[in-house]
């Protein structure tokens, strides 16, 4: 089967950490130790001048779109005409002047409140779009937080560790809560294009990659500390030491775990899909901010030359906003990569990592995080 075009990792070598994507060689042929499924997404036959839909009918969820990936997928998806665009943000003032910034139809987006660093925000976020009777056809999971200069945990106002509370324990309260409300819309008629639950994921999250190599690597342990409830004084899933890359790296884990379990246990029945993708290294993106002023200034090099994994926010949010509408990414449990940081880059269906594929440990996570997110 052909790679199809699509538009829209750091080496110890170079004193770097690793928080993206991984070498491609010159052949094209990745550069790659753990182990790649060679599955192709269909190709999506060209258009010679594409109509736009005179009405929206299609309704998206995007988490986290008032700045980075999520704010130009919002952006792609409500110029398309096709898509209402529901903007879940923290500061819904940012997110008025991202629609503002880049002249967006007023009719084509909303504007909600939701932190996800707050499980009663959460709450108050699917009540809301059940009480307002919003049919949802698809969610993007993309808000993310990491502060790789920490010494020390931050805690939410929940008492959890913040990477894993916003990463990974909002947006588990969320998917559910909209499942359970049957807000997210399930499809039953055969042939259609799917609903669908998208989530961001990153190469780092898995060991048997380069970049998933670069200490420190991603490791939930035996889950000994949300086993112990994970509050203050505790920081890490595995109960260890604190340190926030790894904090961040699991909370990842958890994303993809997640995604396979709400594939395994609601995905078929619902004729809903449930996906991950990895869009490139935005090594530009505002998750870098706290980074010092020379690892921001050669990051972006390095990903372009040698790792040739930089992409855009522009593009990255582009190929979030095709994972989340594009018929040909309905296939339920898939870990999406593209191959290349050129907007026509092949894209294909990648494994994640070994333990987030550990049934054992994906079920004692689910019944953990449902108890600590109060969803039990």
């Amino acid at each position: 089967m052909a790679f199809v075009a699509s538009g829209v990792g750091l080496s110890r070598k170079a004193g770097l950490r690793s928080v993206c994507g991984e070498p491609v060689s010159q052949t094209g042929r990745l550069n790659y130790n753990g182990r790649v499924r060679m599955v192709a997404a269909p190709e999506v036959p060209k258009q010679s001048n594409p109509q736009v839909p005179k009405k929206r009918t299609k309704t998206v969820v995007i988490t986290g779109s008032s700045s980075g990936v999520g704010k130009h997928a919002a952006k792609d998806l409500s110029r398309s005409g096709e898509w209402n665009v529901i903007m879940a943000v923290r500061n819904p003032e940012k997110a008025k002047k991202v629609a503002e910034e880049y002249n967006l139809d007023k009719e084509s987006y909303k504007i909600m409140e939701l932190d996800l660093g707050s499980l009663e925000s959460v709450r108050k976020f699917a009540n809301t779009v059940k009480s307002n009777g919003i049919s949802v056809d698809t969610l993007v999971c993309n808000a993310a937080t990491w502060h790789p200069t920490d010494t020390k945990p931050r805690y939410t106002v929940d008492g959890y560790e913040e990477a894993v509370a916003v990463n990974y324990f909002g947006h588990f309260l969320l998917v559910n809560l909209m499942m359970k409300n049957s807000t997210i819309r399930p499809n039953l008629q055969k042939g259609q294009n799917q609903s669908r639950v998208v989530f961001i994921g990153t190469e780092t999250h898995n060991p048997d990659t380069l970049p998933g190599k670069i200490p420190p690597q991603a490791d939930l342990g035996d889950l000994q500390g949300l086993e112990a409830g994970f509050k203050e004084p505790i920081g890490m899933i595995s109960g260890g030491k604190f340190e926030p890359t790894k904090a961040y790296k699991d909370s990842k884990v958890c994303i993809s775990i997640l995604m396979k379990e709400l594939d395994r246990r609601y995905g078929r029945q619902n004729n809903i899909t449930f996906t991950t993708l990895f869009p490139g290294c935005v090594a530009k993106s505002g998750l870098f901010r706290e980074k010092r002023g020379w690892f921001r200034s050669i990051f972006p090099i390095f990903q372009t030359y040698i790792t040739r994994q930089f992409v855009s926010e522009e593009l990255a949010g582009l190929r979030a906003a095709q994972v989340a509408s594009e018929s040909r990414f309905a296939r339920g449990g898939a870990y999406w990569r593209w191959q290349g940081t050129a907007t026509d880059s092949p894209v294909f269906e990648k494994d994640v990592s070994y333990e987030a594929l550990d049934s054992e440990k994906a079920n004692r996570l689910w019944n953990l995080t449902a108890k600590l997110t109060g969803f039990a």
